[in-house]
């Protein structure tokens, strides 16, 4: 067997190594990481084709993957010949990383963060690197650590907060700007102590150092991790893993004390003053105020000082630990912290958003919730979560203009079907995220401007009346065993079950804890040919003409994009995609060229023509 590469057709054989699986090869990597070996000789996995056919699979589904880097080339024309060539200047160490195209997007504060944009090439490997050291080190990571890792998210950070019971303290940490400041020192150091592979380790460098383009004017980067790349989050969790194994090492250990707290002296008073009447055999009606009473009393008492107990829980640069004992530690917690992030990992703690807030008056945020803690009398001291009134506010002024629903006219271009599928989509992100908050029902008020919003969107749509709309997609469904009004618009498909885009019919009910979608990695069960455009794609044929001569995939950014307004009749690619309903399109380079330049494609009746 040969493998053709940027060198040309390269005569040894592929050997075992190189051929194995993707999957297989994540699987072996992945149980070196769970037994703590190093990592050793896995630049010649950079080698395997599966691993990149892997992470096309995953890259071109994003919107992302048809915007330009510093270089014209998008997903758009993706081929086996493009990995034939990644890998070429992989083996032959010839592999440059392109500078990164950096933008500024706006940031909820009003100020700007910059976003790099690689180019598609620096995507595909950054996302083969980023599998290989996922695979090895996410068995490592602290299980407080919640950012950017398979099977956890926002929803399971949160999820660990409701243990933490009796907090007295909230320390909030935010690390000043950390994907930016990230010491390349630090990093490669932390690298090298479990991968033994120096090609390796010397291309992660080289991708660290490779510089952003800003008004086409170049600038190296001195430290931090890419703006926008795809390995950046998972570089920034390696680093991140000296702090969290601080806390927990050392942290911990030093300020937890004690197995419970003491009782306090009057719920000690009032319990054995019930157990002696009940002994003498005192009636209920007598005993019933003083049980009201205990009930009423503080078990626990909070000043005890054998008592001490510290929690933590990280997502990507924020994090957030409760304590339960005297301010001066809480500060003295947060001060050692900053001591540690300065001292070994060269960062800064945000000083306006690092605070210590306490617990029983104010509410600390974390993740868009605002964190506090009960002063019911039946449930003191447990964690509550709600939404901030900010975050409410932000959403209604979406979907209104001087205190009234508005229409949205970019939408009104679009089918019913996409209108009530974007509002539906929107709205019940919105619930599923705040599913934990204590007070969901606050959602009410955003459902009216939502729902007002689409129904105003329609009516301006078909130049009809609001009533009208909601009358005639008015419908009914079931939500956790209650009946919930809806709208839903119905998109018929020729001999398949029809698509139904749906909008409200969501049961405000909270759901404190609600499992999230995302689950774990199996690397030893992923299997490449699970993927429809995998199959198409290595099946090497145009599927316009059947031409197996230097295929690649057409893309689209969305469906949409096929209704082209005026065109009189559709091409024959677009009625394919149409009908299929894909975004991608297998094809050969003279078909592809054809529909860049809007000629007609040939067809497999020309194309057998032809070929006779």
């Amino acid at each position: 067997m040969e493998r053709s590469g940027a060198g040309g057709t390269m005569t040894r054989p592929v050997e075992v190594s190189e051929m194995r699986d993707a999957e297989t090869e994540l699987a072996i990597i992945n149980d070196r990481g769970q037994r703590g070996l190093p990592l050793e000789d896995i630049y010649r996995r950079l080698y395997n084709e599966g691993l990149y056919l892997r992470a096309y699979d995953r890259l071109y589904r994003n919107e992302g993957a048809m915007t330009r880097g510093t270089t014209p080339e998008t997903v758009d024309g993706m081929s086996l010949r493009k990995i034939e060539d990644i890998i070429g200047e992989v083996r032959l160490e010839r592999f440059r990383w392109s500078p990164a195209r950096r933008v500024q997007i706006p940031k909820g504060n009003g100020k700007l963060r910059p976003l790099g944009i690689p180019s598609w090439r620096d995507k595909l490997l950054q996302e083969v690197m980023r599998s290989i050291l996922e695979a090895y080190y996410e068995p490592q990571f602290s299980p407080h650590s919640h950012g950017f890792r398979p099977g956890k998210g926002c929803h399971t950070a949160l999820q660990s907060i409701y243990a933490w019971n009796g907090t007295k303290w909230f320390i909030e940490g935010d690390i000043k700007g950390c994907f930016d400041n990230i010491d390349h020192t630090v990093l490669m150091s932390i690298l090298r102590e479990k991968i033994q592979d120096n090609r390796f380790l010397a291309l992660v460098e080289r991708l660290l150092k490779a510089g952003y383009l800003e008004q086409w004017d170049y600038k190296p980067t001195l430290s931090g991790t890419p703006q926008g790349g795809i390995i950046s989050p998972l570089l920034a969790n390696i680093y991140l893993d000296r702090l969290d194994q601080f806390v927990e090492t050392i942290l911990i250990p030093d300020y937890n004390r004690g197995t419970k707290r003491k009782k306090t002296k009057e719920y000690q008073r009032l319990w054995e003053q019930i157990r002696r009447w009940r002994t003498k055999g005192v009636g209920e009606d007598i005993l019933r105020p003083l049980q009201a009473q205990l009930r009423q009393t503080p078990c626990s008492d909070e000043s005890d000082p054998d008592f001490r107990r510290l929690r933590y829980v990280r997502y990507a640069d924020d994090f957030l630990l409760s304590f339960a004992g005297p301010k001066d530690e809480a500060e003295e917690i947060k001060r050692r912290i900053g001591d540690f992030l300065r001292d070994h990992l060269k960062l800064e703690m945000s000083p306006e958003k690092t605070l210590v807030t306490h617990a029983w008056t104010e509410n600390a945020r974390f993740l868009g919730y605002e964190i506090g803690v009960s002063d019911n009398p039946h449930t003191h001291g447990y964690v509550n979560l709600r939404i901030p009134p900010q975050v409410l506010d932000k959403k209604v002024a979406k979907y209104s203009r001087d205190g009234k629903p508005f229409r949205r006219p970019e939408l009104q271009v679009e089918t019913d079907f996409s209108i009530v599928a974007r509002y539906g989509s929107e709205y019940r992100g919105f619930v599923q995220y705040y599913a934990y908050a204590v007070n969901l029902f606050w959602i009410n008020r955003l459902a009216w401007y939502v729902e007002t919003s689409m129904l105003k969107t329609l009516a301006a749509k078909h130049k009809t009346t609001v009533a009208i709309m909601a009358q005639r997609y008015k419908a009914w469904c079931h939500d956790k065993g209650r009946k919930m009004k809806c709208f839903e618009v119905t998109e018929e498909r020729p001999g398949k079950q029809p698509l139904v885009a749906r909008y409200g019919g969501i049961r405000l009910l909270r759901q404190p804890f609600a499992d999230i979608e995302d689950r774990p990695v199996d690397y030893a069960r992923y299997d490449k040919s699970d993927s429809e455009l995998l199959a198409r794609l290595l099946a090497d044929e145009c599927e316009i003409c059947g031409s197996k001569d230097d295929v690649e995939v057409h893309h689209v950014r969305k469906l949409a994009d096929l209704n082209v307004p005026g065109r009189k009749a559709k091409p024959k690619w677009v009625e394919i995609m149409a009908q299929r309903k894909r975004k991608t399109l297998p094809v050969c380079r003279k078909c592809h060229t054809d529909i860049h330049a809007g000629r007609p494609t040939r067809g497999k009746v020309l194309a057998d023509v032809e070929a006779d």
